[in-house]
């Protein structure tokens, strides 16, 4: 099948003879004859009757045109729907990213890309199970920790900074923290998926490692939050999940010159020969608000 012999012979039908339909192609009349010749003998059928004065669509030329038109008709919405996509932001994005991300990160996230195009939708999937993005159809994936799939295309947006935190009530009344070694005189609420038994704590110029001796364990990190707002201990908590905005003021850093663990975090997404603009403009603005995000919570 030769579509560009079909296209001609739709735009002669259109033009009402050969060297109008020349024109609007900017191609020689002969080179329309030839190609409409060529499609008759595909065919095995006439589809033109043509006289000095007019051009007569036969039967099957009319059936032909007919259903030629629509299906031409079709390819050209088909392209143009194609450019508006490559030229516009817009249609769904699958994003994934770990369920202790945040609930208050991630909806500012979802709401700022939703300001800025209003034409993407977001559709957002919290796991802490490793997805291959490819084979789940996933556009774009926010990772905290080394990363391991190095085939997709990476910027790191920041560092979680792991901290103790306590409750200003439960403070008001607890023994003094004034070393690491003091946490044995407390209930600690310890997020399990970093340890169970114990925290390794880190200054300027050393580690110590200890022992959990009086523990609740919890694997979700709005819960352990919860819980030391409740003023039932001291947690390892991400800073940026303590900011005052988010925790009403109610929680307090102890002992900050300490601090257990910090993981890399990145923006990730598969290598593809054409990043679509609506993944492109996502990343962008994603990258900047984390990035914002984070910085703001090494110099908070």
């Amino acid at each position: 099948m030769n579509l560009n012999e079909t296209a001609v012979f739709v735009k002669v039908v259109q033009a009402g003879s050969f060297s109008g339909a020349a024109r609007q192609l900017q191609l020689p009349t002969s080179t329309i004859s030839t190609r409409i010749s060529r499609l008759e003998k595909r065919l095995g059928v006439t589809l033109l009757q043509r006289t000095t004065r007019r051009l007569n669509l036969t039967e099957a030329g009319s059936i032909y045109f007919q259903h030629a038109s629509t299906g031409l008709g079709y390819m050209m919405e088909a392209e143009a729907a194609i450019s508006t996509a490559i030229n516009e932001a817009q249609g769904r994005l699958k994003i994934t990213a770990p369920a202790d991300l945040g609930d208050f990160l991630l909806s500012s996230l979802v709401n700022k890309v939703q300001e800025t195009y209003p034409k993407i939708e977001i559709e957002l999937l919290l796991t802490d199970r490793y997805l291959d993005l490819v084979a789940e159809g996933v556009d774009a994936a926010i990772r905290t920790g080394e990363l391991r799939d190095s085939s997709l295309i990476a910027r790191q947006v920041g560092t979680v900074c792991w901290a103790m935190f306590a409750s200003r009530e439960y403070l008001g009344s607890a023994p003094m923290l004034n070393a690491p070694q003091d946490l044995r005189y407390h209930p600690c609420v310890q997020f399990t998926p970093i340890g169970r038994d114990e925290w390794t704590l880190t200054n300027n110029t050393s580690s110590i490692t200890i022992p959990m001796q009086r523990s609740s364990l919890v694997n979700s990190i709005g819960v352990v939050r919860a819980m030391v707002m409740a003023n039932k201990g001291v947690a390892l908590l991400p800073t940026y999940v303590c900011r005052p905005e988010m925790v009403e003021d109610k929680l307090v850093r102890i002992l900050p010159d300490w601090h257990a663990k910090a993981d890399p975090v990145h923006l990730v997404y598969p290598r593809q020969r054409f990043v679509p603009v609506k993944l492109r403009a996502f990343v962008d603005l994603a990258s900047a608000l984390l990035k914002d995000w984070f910085n703001q919570e090494q110099h908070g």
